[in-house]
């Protein structure tokens, strides 16, 4: 199969869009008799379709970290704490299904001084759980009665969508459309014609928007309630690969 390449100027700018690959079977004894897709000039591009919507839930991680001089200790109070932070969020409107736990540490810490081996300090424990709030407008409320319950750590909040069929439909329809004006420039750039799609695949992903919050910033929360959060929008974006059989 010999490549046809694209001269000048339009070479130089087509250079910089997505890959695309215009060949020319070799004659038909080199291949299958049935195999008739070869002995044909064929021309494989991709292309980009996306669509922007409100998110229409939210996930959040939040938990306590303490410290004690036995690991019993440190894991009892982090115990405790967690059980009210818990309670808080589901105060807040958060039904127990929407809560889960997600981590749980037990760690050693040491005292390190030169020309000495470490000498150990206590224990640091931790508990994390994830939330998923279904109402936004719930998340400042929620992020503020774990704070003031006694969370420690708020690592990230990303939003996302319950359901992404209909985005990911929309955004099919501007790919594929941007497939076929792709296509169209190719083959009339090289004096071809499209005489069939033959064959078309896809990949798609969502581009959240994440809030993070530091550990750092999670004690600020106590005292600066309400918490304000903004949503924003989620991208959805669907990528199509197309092969076209061409004629003169």
């Amino acid at each position: 199969m010999t490549s046809i390449k694209l001269a000048g100027v339009l070479a130089a700018a087509l250079t910089l869009a997505a890959p695309a690959a215009l060949a020319q079977a070799p004659p038909l004894g080199g291949v299958g008799a049935g195999d008739a897709r070869f002995a044909a000039t064929t021309l494989d591009i991709s292309a980009d379709g996306e669509t922007r919507v409100a998110p229409d839930m939210a996930t959040m991680t939040l938990g306590v970290t303490r410290e004690a001089p036995t690991a019993a200790a440190a894991m009892a109070e982090t115990n405790a704490a967690m059980a009210g932070v818990i309670n808080a969020v589901k105060g807040a409107g958060i039904d127990a299904r929407q809560i889960q736990t997600s981590s749980l540490t037990l760690n050693p810490q040491f005292v390190y001084a030169p020309n000495q081996p470490p000498k150990l300090k206590g224990y640091e424990a931790s508990n994390q759980a994830s939330v998923t709030v279904l109402d936004l407008a719930r998340v400042g409320p929620v992020a503020d009665a774990a704070t003031s319950a006694g969370a420690t750590n708020i690592n990230q909040i990303s939003f996302g969508l319950r359901s992404r069929t209909a985005a990911e439909n929309a955004a099919r329809l501007e790919a594929v459309k941007a497939l076929q004006d792709k296509a169209a420039i190719y083959a009339d750039a090289t004096g071809y014609h499209i005489r069939r799609l033959v064959s078309l695949r896809e990949a798609n992903f969502l581009t959240p928007s994440p809030v993070v919050i530091t550990a750092a910033r999670a004690e600020a929360f106590a005292a600066a309630a309400p918490t304000p959060v903004e949503t924003g929008e989620l991208t959805v974006r669907v990528t199509v690969a197309g092969e076209f059989e061409l004629t003169h």
